[in-house]
């Protein structure tokens, strides 16, 4: 058998552009001979929907779209996937997520997910029913286990024992001759090589091949990287590649596969860009953006945001801005348009030195005999954040901040100044990888001004500042924040790591007071196991100390 594996890019909500991109792959994958394709899981709607499963004809349409593309199949059946109605008597959730086999113009059967995760991102238990059976699909002879995502994922590969059953060992039990299993599984750092030792642990366990078809590309927060791959029970893996669609016809008769090419070279720092660039593409096209806008400070993060940005979207659809204060080194502004003129970039200067006086001016009478502080350091923050908004407005650019993960977790980042945006590109990527990737993207030439990135960061909101006269060493931040974030440690676990407890009390405040302040932030691109969104529900009313 030669199954036809449709690695694509879906958007939520989008199912005529949805089902059109589902029957090109169809096409090539039965044109390069498949006898039987799969899809990702909700391939047809776009994953997560969401609260949109709600609206009264979304699953309607959805399931219009369904009977146009059984329509349009012929004897080489198409598993999609899909959301359903719950249509039990029996008290219940309202949907079904759904995994439907077409050929010959008609729906020839369906499948429900059994393990519908509720953690993290995942919300499915809010939706959907879970099946109450697997049953394998009988198909020309051969019978297929059909799993949805969740229901492939053994034991040892999540956080915790999470469910009573195993639909993989329950289709074994009853006879498959393959595993297919249609899956959404969004990336982080790791994701990738843990996912693969699953499925090849399946295969082998099972005794069966495993199929497994992966979605790619962003929606709102997550970025789905693809890599899917057929594992055989004697260690054999074929997989497809990441970060970018991909129609691939693999033969399962013909014993070991060989590695696809490239995947394994690629190091962490290639997949964060690879995740960030399709974070910002996908983010900026399904929302109806062509170009973008970023302050540009000289320092590395507007640095690595706007090569990101240039990537994406085209160096020609990115306009950066430098907004030198009383404070910014000429050097600063000197970097800015080094690294506009490697990216190709326009870069124009609006100084904000005569608004910022103008402002300390305005509220002189109510500060008199009040000494300048972190009020003054926000307002030239502010101000930029309005020169930015305008600039966005004018020309419809979206609008990308640049803070990375460090920062957003202590605060060190103005609300309503550099906060200001619509895509916050590097919020979830700690500062001492910002330093990994430029490095990596100056591998074998300079894109990065190596200046930008050796000089010590610093905000320059007030003479002669660095980052460290307010925050420890970066390499100690951040590995008391993976701790203290990722990990869930509390502030005595992380001291008996070899941190300071002062030090380590000190960022488990900052990261508990600035909960407010995240929360009203622009949407990040998820790149860890644990960013801040909505894999992670704090409140900003509390009071435990832990």
């Amino acid at each position: 058998m030669k199954i036809g594996i449709a690695q694509v890019n879906a958007v939520v909500g989008d199912f005529p552009g949805n089902a059109k991109r589902l029957l090109q792959a169809y096409r090539e994958c039965v044109e390069k001979g498949a006898d039987l394709v799969v899809s990702p899981e909700m391939s047809l709607v776009g994953y997560p929907p969401r609260d949109l499963v709600f609206k009264s004809q979304f699953v309607p349409k959805c399931l219009q779209a369904l009977d146009y593309l059984a329509g349009e199949t012929r004897e080489v059946p198409l598993l999609v996937g899909y959301v359903d109605f719950n249509t039990e008597e029996a008290a219940g959730k309202p949907f079904r997520n759904a995994a439907a086999i077409l050929y010959d113009g008609e729906i020839r059967g369906k499948v429900w997910k059994t393990l519908l995760p509720t953690y993290d991102v995942f919300d499915e238990r809010r939706y959907f029913r879970p099946s109450d059976e697997c049953e394998p699909i009988e198909w020309n002879g051969h019978r297929l286990g059909v799993t949805i995502c969740e229901d492939i994922w053994t034991e040892d590969f999540l956080h915790r024992p999470l469910y009573d059953r195993d639909p993989a060992e329950e289709l074994v039990a009853k006879g498959v001759d393959v595993i297919i299993n249609l899956s959404a599984s969004p990336y982080h750092l790791g994701k990738p090589a843990g996912r693969r030792e699953m499925l090849t642990g399946v295969a082998k366990e099972a005794g069966v091949p495993v199929v497994y078809c992966n979605s790619v590309g962003a929606n709102d927060q997550l970025v789905f990287d693809g890599h899917s791959l057929v594992a055989t029970p004697d260690g054999g893996v074929e997989e497809l590649g990441g970060f970018a669609e991909e129609c691939r016809v693999v033969d399962l008769e013909s014993g070991s596969a060989q590695l696809a090419d490239g995947h394994a070279t690629e190091c962490d720092e290639e997949q964060l860009w690879k995740a960030l660039v399709l974070g910002v593409r996908d983010y900026a096209g399904k929302t109806g953006f062509s170009s973008a806008c970023l302050g540009l400070s000289g320092g590395i993060d507007s640095a690595l945001t706007a090569a990101v940005a240039a990537e994406a979207l085209g160096a020609e659809n990115v306009h950066g801005l430098t907004m030198p204060s009383p404070y910014s080194s000429g050097g600063s502004v000197d970097d800015s348009f080094a690294l506009a003129k490697t990216l190709g970039i326009r870069c124009d200067e609006v100084g904000i030195s005569g608004i910022f006086e103008e402002v300390k001016g305005a509220m002189a009478p109510l500060f008199e005999g009040v000494e300048e502080d972190v009020t003054e350091e926000n307002m030239q923050a502010r101000i930029r954040g309005l020169l930015m908004m305008a600039l966005s407005n004018k020309f419809n650019h979206l609008q990308l901040t640049t803070g990375n993960k460090s920062e957003l977790a202590v605060g060190y980042c103005t609300i309503y100044g550099d906060m200001c945006g619509g895509l916050a590109v590097i919020s979830d990527l700690p500062k001492t990888r910002v330093f990994d990737v430029c490095r990596w993207l100056n591998r074998d030439r300079e894109i990065i001004p190596w200046n930008t990135i050796d000089k010590p960061p610093s905000a320059e909101l007030r003479p002669d500042q660095k980052d460290q006269d307010t925050l420890p060493e970066y390499d100690i931040l951040d590995g008391i924040l993976e701790a203290y974030v990722e990990r869930h440690l509390s502030a005595d676990e992380i001291v008996a790591l070899g941190f300071d407890e002062n030090t380590v009390r000190w960022v488990q405040r900052r990261v508990d007071l600035n909960e407010w302040k995240r929360q009203q932030a622009a949407p990040g691109i998820r790149v860890t196991s644990k960013a801040f969104g909505i894999g992670r529900r704090m409140p900003i009313v509390q009071r435990f100390l832990g």
